[in-house]
């Protein structure tokens, strides 16, 4: 047979077990969540870079283009002049293109007399007008007079990284170290103020959401990075710098690109493939760079990653949780079984005894004994008093049946505190007279009154005088019964004292003693009848009035139960209180006469 303790022990080996899986398994999960957020944070940082890609080709694929459509033919200048040729391929591109604010300026530089002369075009008229050199262009001038001279080509400055320049080559002329004679350059000069309005919002929201993105975008010029172009946020104070989680570079008018789409013309037409977009060179003159707007995208995969393993840990600690819970409430209803068990064999043998000396006393009538008198008297007296304590025995499991079912209290009205204790002292008259005890009872007049049921109440302070009777006579045979008024935040409240000087409540089982079928160590060891019942009841009880109760106790110092029941309202106040609910004013001063005549008070 498994005993109790055995099936403790088995209860705190299995939770004791599922803490280890349920440590394993935490973990398992926290190796897991990691490796996950490395692979969401590397998913994420190359979606990212690939749409910087496909931006960056996007607007190289939209330079390149504007740039091929404003370079004219050698057919058409030999036809129409080279300044003509070049205002007609403007019209015409203009006319047709959807950013035709791309450029600020358009300008030809051609080597005249050992100088570059300078046209800029104007765009009302449609003709070139000959213009002294800008001086934001003063490097450009140098570095395309280098270039005629015979120098290598230079990549242009950061000053300069929006002027473009475009050769055309002649086979006229002196030959030069590094390439054909150049005719003239065609200077296409960026305007700015029209990319960061428009072109660059469009294409951030086309391939990063726009204006609700969750990103932050800077554009710098890649060679010296404090020159900012463009910043998607105007309040953005610092610039993104080394803390961009994507950058692409980008800009990058690649000459022999521009001459392969000029090839083809305009457009796909008979025989004429589209053009396909600029390859991502990897090179650029601007520097676009992006940064998630929390910081970073280590911040938002490491705060996915707190809350993964949050929600693992609160599921893990919810299973241990719950699987403590599962072996606290089994050992619960184990540990109410065995009182159970214990309460059956209480009143059984509560029962058996009053039945054995009724079924003695009723044989022993029938005989020879129901001649004498005496013993006629004498084994009814018995007969009756066991007959008592059967009653008593089915009134208590009856008044517990009742409170499990809710029906504590039947009918409640205004109640004299003093009238109802005399009641209780009256019903437990027997019990006092066999125990010799004194009973010590102080109860100031003026106490007032309060509502409850009457026989519920009585049946509860007489089941707290029994107990002091049993439990704590021995000490001193004396009960102390105390009633006075306690003010509260809520109102009166009449507080109920009853005492004794027996050996008191140990200190572990006072938590115990208010439970259903909860009997002390004490009480087994000296066989002191009871059911276990009494003080739940008592419990109930006070609780359906509105009150509660406690308990004082220490070794050897005796006992003290305190019951505090708020008073009546003041409209319910009265100077004759009935003490059952009778109408009748006298029965309260004649319980009380009666209950000095026995010697009760």
């Amino acid at each position: 047979m498994i005993t109790g303790r055995q099936r403790a022990l088995r209860s705190w080996l299995s939770i004791g077990l599922l803490a280890v899986l349920c440590c394993i398994l935490a973990v398992l999960q926290y190796r897991w969540i990691g490796e996950t957020s490395r692979a969401e944070r590397d998913r994420l940082r190359e979606a990212l870079q690939a749409s910087l890609v496909r931006l960056s080709r996007d607007f190289n694929s939209e330079i390149s283009a504007a740039c091929a459509a404003l370079l004219p033919s050698a057919s058409e200048i030999d036809r129409l002049g080279r300044e003509r040729a070049y205002a007609t391929r403007y019209t015409e591109w203009k006319d047709s293109h959807r950013h035709e604010q791309i450029f600020r300026r358009v300008a030809l530089a051609a080597p005249e007399d050992r100088s570059l002369v300078l046209r800029i075009l104007d765009p009302d008229k449609g003709v070139f007008v000959h213009a002294p050199w800008p001086a934001r262009w003063s490097r450009m001038r140098e570095r395309l007079a280098a270039l005629r001279q015979g120098a290598p080509p230079e990549a242009p400055p950061s000053e300069e990284t929006e002027l473009i320049d475009l050769p055309r080559f002649t086979r006229m002329g002196p030959p030069v170290p590094f390439g054909l004679p150049v005719a003239e350059w065609l200077i296409l000069e960026v305007d700015l103020d029209y990319l960061r309005s428009t072109l660059f919002p469009e294409l951030l929201g086309r391939h990063l959401g726009g204006v609700k993105s969750d990103y932050q975008a800077a554009i710098t010029v890649r060679t010296n990075p404090s020159i900012i172009i463009y910043q998607s946020d105007s309040n953005q104070k610092q610039s993104i710098g080394s803390s961009a989680d994507a950058y692409v570079a980008f800009f990058d008018p690649r000459f022999d690109m521009i001459l392969r789409r000029a090839a083809f013309g305009r457009g796909p037409g008979p025989g004429r493939p589209p053009a396909a977009p600029p390859p991502d060179s990897g090179r650029g003159r601007w520097l676009l760079s992006v940064r998630h707007r929390s910081g970073s995208l280590e911040t938002i995969v490491e705060r996915a990653r707190q809350r993964n393993l949050a929600v693992s840990a609160g599921i893990l600690l919810l299973i241990l949780a719950a699987a403590a819970a599962l072996v606290r409430f089994t050992r619960q209803a184990h540990r109410l079984a065995q009182l159970q068990m214990d309460f059956v064999a209480g009143v059984s043998h509560e029962l058996r005894t009053p039945l054995t000396v009724i079924r003695t006393a009723a044989y022993n009538l029938r005989g020879k004994l129901a001649a004498n008198p005496t013993q006629v008297e004498r084994y009814g007296a018995l007969i009756q008093e066991e007959s008592e304590k059967l009653t008593a025995i089915v009134e208590q499991v009856l008044r517990f049946t009742g409170a499990q079912a809710g029906r504590v209290l039947q009918e409640r009205g205004p109640l004299s505190v003093e009238a109802v204790v005399d009641s209780a002292l009256l019903a437990s008259k027997g019990l006092l007279e066999g125990s010799r005890c004194v009973v010590e009872k102080r109860i100031p007049p003026g106490l007032p009154s309060i509502l409850g049921d009457s026989m519920a109440l009585e049946h509860a302070l007489q089941n707290l005088i029994n107990n002091a009777l049993k439990y704590g006579a021995k000490g001193g045979n004396w009960i102390g019964i105390f009633a006075t008024t306690v003010p509260e935040q809520n109102g009166p409240t009449v507080e109920i004292r009853i005492a004794d000087r027996g050996p008191g409540i140990p200190a572990d089982e006072q938590e115990h003693i208010f439970e259903p079928f909860f009997r002390g160590k004490r009480a087994i060891q000296d066989q002191i009848h009871g059911t276990g019942l009494g003080l739940n009841l008592v419990k109930r009880i006070v609780e359906a009035h509105g009150g509660t109760i406690a308990v004082r106790s220490e070794p050897m110092k005796g006992s003290e139960f305190v019951v505090r029941i708020p008073a009546a309202p003041a409209g319910n106040q009265s100077e004759f209180v009935p003490a059952h609910g009778r109408t009748d004013g006298d029965d309260d001063s004649l319980n009380r006469e009666a209950a000095r005549e026995k010697g009760l008070t």
